[in-house]
Protein backbone atom coordinates (compact mmCIF):
# COMPACT_ATOMS: atom_id res chain seq x y z
CA UNK A 1 0.00 0.00 0.00
CA UNK A 2 1.13 3.48 -1.02
CA UNK A 3 0.71 5.57 2.18
CA UNK A 4 2.22 8.96 3.53
CA UNK A 5 3.67 9.24 6.84
CA UNK A 6 2.21 11.30 9.59
CA UNK A 7 5.59 13.39 8.79
CA UNK A 8 4.88 14.02 5.27
CA UNK A 9 1.53 14.93 6.71
CA UNK A 10 2.06 17.28 8.90
CA UNK A 11 4.95 18.86 6.57
CA UNK A 12 1.67 19.10 3.95
CA UNK A 13 -0.73 20.75 6.48
CA UNK A 14 2.12 23.52 7.07
CA UNK A 15 2.67 24.11 4.02
CA UNK A 16 -0.68 24.68 2.77
CA UNK A 17 -1.32 26.52 6.17
CA UNK A 18 1.76 29.22 5.14
CA UNK A 19 0.70 29.16 1.63
CA UNK A 20 -3.24 30.70 3.13
CA UNK A 21 -1.51 33.13 5.13
CA UNK A 22 -0.06 34.09 1.74
CA UNK A 23 1.71 37.81 3.15
CA UNK A 24 0.60 38.33 6.64
CA UNK A 25 3.53 37.09 7.71
CA UNK A 26 5.61 34.26 9.41
CA UNK A 27 3.37 31.43 11.46
CA UNK A 28 5.39 29.62 14.65
CA UNK A 29 5.08 25.92 14.80
CA UNK A 30 3.20 26.50 18.14
CA UNK A 31 0.21 28.38 15.72
CA UNK A 32 0.68 25.71 13.48
CA UNK A 33 0.74 22.53 15.90
CA UNK A 34 -2.41 23.92 17.55
CA UNK A 35 -4.72 24.81 14.83
CA UNK A 36 -4.30 21.38 13.76
CA UNK A 37 -3.63 19.29 17.13
CA UNK A 38 -0.47 18.24 15.93
CA UNK A 39 2.51 17.27 18.30
CA UNK A 40 4.74 20.54 18.58
CA UNK A 41 7.85 18.84 19.06
CA UNK A 42 7.72 16.58 15.82
CA UNK A 43 6.34 19.64 13.98
CA UNK A 44 8.86 21.83 14.84
CA UNK A 45 11.08 19.13 13.78
CA UNK A 46 9.44 18.43 10.23
CA UNK A 47 9.69 22.42 10.14
CA UNK A 48 12.97 22.24 10.43
CA UNK A 49 13.48 19.51 7.91
CA UNK A 50 11.70 21.64 5.63
CA UNK A 51 14.07 24.96 6.14
CA UNK A 52 17.39 22.64 5.52
CA UNK A 53 15.58 21.58 2.40
CA UNK A 54 15.06 24.83 1.48
CA UNK A 55 11.13 25.11 1.53
CA UNK A 56 10.83 26.94 4.44
CA UNK A 57 12.91 29.86 5.57
CA UNK A 58 12.74 30.69 9.42
CA UNK A 59 13.05 33.76 11.81
CA UNK A 60 14.31 33.88 15.13
CA UNK A 61 12.48 36.29 17.95
CA UNK A 62 9.21 37.84 18.40
CA UNK A 63 7.89 38.29 14.72
CA UNK A 64 9.65 35.30 13.96
CA UNK A 65 8.55 32.09 12.78
CA UNK A 66 8.17 29.91 9.33
CA UNK A 67 7.35 31.01 5.93
CA UNK A 68 7.56 29.50 2.24
CA UNK A 69 11.06 30.21 1.33
CA UNK A 70 8.93 30.20 -2.38
CA UNK A 71 5.66 30.87 -4.00
CA UNK A 72 3.45 27.83 -3.71
CA UNK A 73 3.17 27.53 -6.99
CA UNK A 74 7.08 26.88 -7.49
CA UNK A 75 6.72 24.32 -4.58
CA UNK A 76 5.54 20.69 -5.62
CA UNK A 77 3.81 17.98 -3.43
CA UNK A 78 6.84 15.96 -4.77
CA UNK A 79 9.03 18.63 -3.18
CA UNK A 80 7.86 18.46 0.39
CA UNK A 81 6.85 14.85 0.41
CA UNK A 82 10.80 13.95 -0.58
CA UNK A 83 12.20 16.92 1.73
CA UNK A 84 10.64 14.59 4.53
CA UNK A 85 10.69 10.76 3.69
CA UNK A 86 13.98 10.83 1.16
CA UNK A 87 13.42 9.23 -2.25
CA UNK A 88 9.72 7.87 -3.20
CA UNK A 89 10.44 4.23 -3.62
CA UNK A 90 7.65 1.80 -5.15
CA UNK A 91 9.71 -1.78 -4.21
CA UNK A 92 12.79 -2.26 -2.69
CA UNK A 93 14.63 -2.11 -5.84
CA UNK A 94 13.28 1.33 -6.76
CA UNK A 95 16.60 3.53 -5.71
CA UNK A 96 19.85 2.72 -7.76
CA UNK A 97 21.10 0.74 -4.66
CA UNK A 98 18.23 -0.91 -3.57
CA UNK A 99 18.44 -4.64 -5.00
CA UNK A 100 16.65 -7.74 -3.53
CA UNK A 101 17.24 -11.75 -4.28
CA UNK A 102 14.99 -11.34 -7.31
CA UNK A 103 17.06 -8.27 -8.97
CA UNK A 104 18.53 -10.60 -12.15
CA UNK A 105 15.87 -12.13 -12.92
CA UNK A 106 12.51 -9.84 -11.78
CA UNK A 107 9.91 -9.62 -14.55
CA UNK A 108 8.27 -6.61 -12.92
CA UNK A 109 11.28 -4.30 -11.90
CA UNK A 110 10.98 -2.11 -14.89
CA UNK A 111 7.49 -1.56 -15.15
CA UNK A 112 7.42 -0.89 -11.23
CA UNK A 113 10.02 1.68 -12.10
CA UNK A 114 7.45 3.02 -14.72
CA UNK A 115 4.86 3.10 -11.86
CA UNK A 116 7.63 5.24 -9.46
CA UNK A 117 8.06 7.59 -12.50
CA UNK A 118 4.30 8.54 -13.16
CA UNK A 119 3.43 8.83 -9.28
CA UNK A 120 6.72 11.29 -9.20
CA UNK A 121 5.45 12.89 -11.76
CA UNK A 122 2.14 13.29 -10.80
CA UNK A 123 3.29 14.66 -7.12
CA UNK A 124 5.42 17.09 -8.72
CA UNK A 125 2.41 18.39 -11.11
CA UNK A 126 0.54 19.03 -7.88
CA UNK A 127 1.54 22.46 -6.09
CA UNK A 128 1.34 23.82 -2.83
CA UNK A 129 -1.07 26.07 -4.57
CA UNK A 130 -3.55 23.94 -5.89
CA UNK A 131 -3.19 22.99 -2.37
CA UNK A 132 -4.09 26.27 -0.97
CA UNK A 133 -7.01 26.58 -3.25
CA UNK A 134 -8.80 23.43 -1.96
CA UNK A 135 -12.12 24.42 -0.09
CA UNK A 136 -11.16 24.58 3.78
CA UNK A 137 -12.99 21.72 5.44
CA UNK A 138 -13.83 22.48 8.74
CA UNK A 139 -11.55 20.03 11.73
CA UNK A 140 -13.71 17.04 13.06
CA UNK A 141 -14.14 17.66 16.88
CA UNK A 142 -11.57 16.11 18.72
CA UNK A 143 -12.71 12.92 20.62
CA UNK A 144 -12.99 14.59 24.22
CA UNK A 145 -15.07 17.24 22.81
CA UNK A 146 -17.58 14.53 21.26
CA UNK A 147 -17.32 12.27 24.27
CA UNK A 148 -18.14 15.19 26.33
CA UNK A 149 -21.40 16.08 24.30
CA UNK A 150 -22.59 12.51 24.31
CA UNK A 151 -22.92 12.67 28.28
Amino acid sequence: MLRLSKKADYALIAMKHLALRGDRGSSSAREIAGSYDIPIELLAKVLQRLVRRGLLASQQGTRGGYQLARTPAQISVADVIQAIEGPVTVTACSTEEGTCEQYAKCNVRDPLWRVRERILAALGECTIAELAAEPQTPPEPSRAAVLHTHL
